[in-house]
């Protein structure tokens, strides 16, 4: 495995609400070394050169359309691209020019109000999460810019040996965007993936990918997971600690995360991106078959 940060955080009172205040001088942090990547993900990023190609677009290229009332079960946000709309999940392109890729900004930072790509409802457009016939909120707000990355897929036929043979969660990769400005929900943004964090929840993978957009004043700081801790120092621990927690109020056990709880750097979130995005290919030209009742268009 290639270079991975280990971030160890133990602040009195971890169990509450996270807080974006910083946990003191309990912070350690080191960089550990392995002699090599997961041979799945290598094997992977070879085979995937007929599906991985830079396309040049701006996320101008797309305007939103809201349909129902906000904060009601109807609502949707639906892309378009020359007012024609869209699928959000497969029509924006994954891979732009420049090593980078296509953000959704699905919850703009500092929200609660939990909002997803409807991936089982033609065009797939954006909506409100529900749980027991309620409309689903945080227990509190999520304090970065989180959304998903189009045309990638969490296989739940394909188990992740190396993480103990846990199974994709049926999603679009999760993304993190750690830039210093709000996004807007349904914005499509070009981000710079610096790393990710193999998150299990009930059982399932559900990767979470740190980037952060282009514009953003430290985006030329930034390329890899190292250069996120001297930037943002102690930014990826709050991630982790706020997704580790955020079931918790609900009387649900805490999130665990493979890899020794650490964040892998970027080429490892490379591969695993190389990775989703051939399982979602296979979906979409039917060579795996649609079990999951997801819309392919």
């Amino acid at each position: 495995m290639a270079a991975i940060m280990r971030t160890a955080v133990k602040c009195a009172g971890s169990a509450a609400a996270p807080q974006r205040v910083a946990c003191g001088s309990s912070v350690k942090q080191g960089l550990l070394r392995s002699s090599r990547q997961p041979q799945r993900l290598q094997q992977h990023r070879q085979r995937s050169g007929a599906i991985v190609r830079a396309v040049a677009t701006k996320a101008d290229t797309y305007t939103k359309v809201e349909r129902g009332e906000a904060n009601t079960f109807d609502f949707r946000i639906f892309l378009q691209e020359k007012g024609k709309d869209t699928s959000a999940w497969h029509d924006v392109p994954l891979y732009l020019d420049g090593g980078l890729v296509s953000f959704v900004c699905e919850i703009p930072k500092e929200s609660s109000a939990k909002m997803e790509c409807a991936t089982d409802e033609e065009l797939t457009p954006i909506k409100q999460d529900t749980k027991k016939g309620k409309l689903r909120h945080y227990p509190y707000n999520i304090n970065w810019n989180y959304g998903m990355l189009p045309q990638t897929w969490e296989d739940p036929a394909h188990k992740a040996q190396d993480i103990g043979g846990v199974a994709g969660d049926n999603d679009p990769v999760d993304v993190v965007e750690i830039g210093s400005e709000e996004c807007a929900m349904g914005g499509v943004y070009a981000v710079k993936p610096l790393a990710i964090l193999a998150m299990i929840d009930d059982g399932e993978l559900d990767w979470k990918i740190a980037a952060i957009r282009t514009d953003d004043p430290k985006a030329d700081l930034v390329n890899d997971v190292e250069d996120v801790e001297r930037e943002f120092p102690g930014e990826l621990d709050k991630i982790r600690i706020w997704f580790r927690d955020y079931k918790k109020p609900d009387g649900k056990p805490e999130n665990q995360f493979g890899y020794d709880d650490t964040w892998q750097n970027k080429e490892f979130t490379l591969n695993v991106i190389a990775e989703t995005h051939g399982f979602y290919a296979k979906l979409k030209s039917g060579e795996r078959e649609n079990t999951e009742g997801l819309s392919l268009v």
